[in-house]
């Protein structure tokens, strides 16, 4: 079964965020489409998709409409048991499912002073003490499902679940803040900033600009503070080194270079979400280092 996920936007859309990893981290088969988010058409991209009003929305191949993250969330792990969404502890299920409906229902004062951002990090931001409180429920948190269930890796139960494609959004807010954790919080948060499906999420966002950005601050900012990408930029001219593009197979028409070679993509989009990561992208990767 392919599901279509409706979401409004890769950068600041943090519900968007956790629908989508439901899917991609599970290898759930899916068809992304955009929703006008922050362009004034959301009423009119969802008129067939009612009741839902708000992003994230799945819909399966027999029309059925699921628009609520936790609720899409249940229908797959119900739909999927062998994906093992949860997991498979009866213990650490339990601690998974509470911590995830916290999330969902909590934290408004997190949520509501640092919308999620995926550009850079803000310099100078100074939590309220409500902020500081819910950042310090979240480290309980953490530290908790890490100390009891962590042990086969480096996700709050071990394994990814469902638990940390809620989560996401809420590290990926400590990152772009630079908001005071402990150790294993901000442990945690560079997991999530360098797992490859977030950045390939944060680069697809970073290809499309608003101005002014939602959620600006008046404040300095600095680079984002996941992992360096590999230097490389936007070209008009060159003989590219494949005759097809590493992603849909179509051939070359906008070029990027790195590391002093050309490659070629078959529209901006291909290229520009490799410019802002390379190393994100397993077939860019592969094409570059002969491995295809």
């Amino acid at each position: 079964m392919t599901y279509d996920l409706f979401i409004g936007d890769r950068t600041f859309s943090s519900w968007s965020l956790r629908g989508w990893l439901m899917l991609e981290k599970f290898g759930l088969p899916h068809r992304t489409h955009m929703v006008g988010l922050y362009d004034g058409t959301m009423e009119q991209d969802l008129k067939d998709l009612t009741p839902a009003r708000l992003v994230p929305v799945m819909r399966d191949a027999d029309g059925l409409v699921i628009f609520d993250s936790l609720a899409m969330a249940e229908t797959l792990a119900e739909r999927h048991p062998d994906a093992n969404l949860w997991p498979a502890d009866p213990a650490a299920r339990a601690l998974a499912r509470s911590i995830t409906a916290e999330m969902h229902s909590g934290f408004s004062a997190l949520r509501g002073d640092c919308p999620m951002q995926l550009r850079h990090q803000w310099q100078g931001f100074t939590p309220s003490d409500a902020v500081k409180a819910d950042l310090s429920r979240i480290g309980t948190l953490w530290a908790i499902a890490r100390t009891r269930h962590g042990a086969d890796g480096p996700w709050l139960f071990g394994r990814y679940s469902l638990a940390d494609a809620f989560y996401a959004p809420v590290a990926a807010r400590i990152a772009g803040y630079a908001l005071p954790v402990g150790k294993t919080a901000q442990a945690y948060v560079d997991t999530t900033l360098a797992d490859p499906a977030f950045r390939q999420w944060r680069a697809l966002g970073l290809t499309k600009s608003y101005d002014p950005d939602p959620y600006d601050q008046p404040l300095d900012h600095t680079a984002w503070p996941g992992l360096r990408p590999v230097p490389a930029r936007a070209v008009t001219d060159g003989t590219p080194e494949n005759t097809a593009c590493p992603y849909s197979g179509k051939a070359p028409t906008h070029l990027m270079e790195t590391g002093g070679r050309i490659f070629g993509f078959c529209n901006a989009t291909c290229r520009d979400k490799t410019v802002i990561d390379p190393e994100a992208w397993p077939a860019f990767t592969a094409l570059r280092d002969g491995t295809t």
